[in-house]
């Protein structure tokens, strides 16, 4: 369940009460007059099954409560009640399965936003993968896709897609755009210095490397797993029930790439170098296209889910 917490002013507040009256799967209608100071006004509380929650905030949202009052939304860990339960039997679908996309476009803003801590993380991520490219560590590589945050803006520019939110996807482009080349700058600058101490070798990084080799190496299955990797993504950051692992799921198929892009640019490698750069664009490209194409099959399906509840409403 959701709770929503809105503040209305006096004259709105029986529209907005009937908008939550005429939704399936609300409960716990609380009305508070003139209980608001700032904005001035009466508070609204409610309860909304989570697969119910996207149709009645679009609704909020078309009725301008934004604009005039204010709207807030928090997740209900534990909830014990009879009525809530029946909400969520006669709301449509499963509260697992349910997209609310307004907290989905807000999360994914943050997430794609470029700042200094996200060029920080991808910076890191990028140069623990260099360490594992050079000694073939699968186990560093593991820990440079744990690291990784470029999953924010990938999933933000599927949002943003699917929305036609040209902020957020100019946004999102210029986290990728900017992060990887400064990312792979910094890591090729890194492998220079930990070649001048004595810790990278390029014979090393020309010996047969059967753990890392995959990273440069692109084929039919390097889109296969990008396209997989973006369909969890998706799957896990809409769903209530978010894998904690995800971000290797997603960073398997880019920041290793972008890793040993680096690390043979400085050594002058340019085979592996184009190797590894079209595997980037391969992987990030099938991620985005996964990631889309998943969002627009979940925003069908709840489209016809409410339509079939508004259908036997009526009936």
């Amino acid at each position: 369940m959701l709770h929503l917490r809105m503040i209305t002013p006096a004259d709105r507040t029986d529209e907005i009460v009937a908008l939550v009256e005429r939704t399936v799967g609300t409960a716990h209608l609380a009305v508070l007059p003139g209980a608001a100071r700032s904005p001035e006004g009466d508070l609204v509380l409610c309860d909304v099954a989570r697969e119910a929650a996207d149709g009645l905030l679009e609704r909020l949202g078309k009725a301008g409560l934004p604009e005039w009052g204010s709207l807030a939304v928090e997740d209900v860990d534990l909830m014990l009640s009879r009525r809530a339960d029946t909400a969520k039997e006669e709301a449509p679908g499963e509260g697992a399965d349910a997209i609310v996309w307004q907290s989905l476009v807000g999360e994914t803003h943050e997430e794609s936003t470029l700042t200094v801590t996200f060029l920080a993380f991808l910076t890191v991520a990028t140069m623990l993968a260099a360490c594992g490219v050079i000694i073939d560590s699968a186990i560093l590589i593991v820990g440079a896709m744990a690291v990784g945050p470029e999953f924010g803006p990938l999933a933000g520019l599927c949002t943003a897609i699917v929305r036609r939110s040209p902020r957020l996807a100019w946004r999102s482009l210029m986290a990728l755009l900017v992060g990887f080349p400064v990312a792979m700058a910094l890591t090729g600058g890194f492998s220079v210095l930990m070649d001048w101490l004595g810790l990278f070798h390029e014979a090393k990084f020309l010996a047969p490397r059967p753990q890392t080799a995959f990273i440069w190496q692109p084929d039919a299955f390097s889109f296969i797993v990008a396209f997989l990797a973006g369909v969890a993504g998706i799957l896990s950051l809409t769903s209530s029930k978010s894998g904690a692992l995800i971000g290797v799921a997603i960073s398997v198929t880019t920041v290793p790439a972008a890793a040993n892009a680096a690390v043979a640019l400085s050594y002058g490698n340019w085979s592996e170098t184009r190797g590894s750069a079209v595997q980037l664009a391969l992987n990030l490209l099938g991620i985005i296209l996964a990631g889309t194409l998943t969002l627009l099959a979940q925003k069908w399906f709840w489209a016809r889910q409410r339509e079939r509840t508004a259908q036997e409403a009526g009936a």
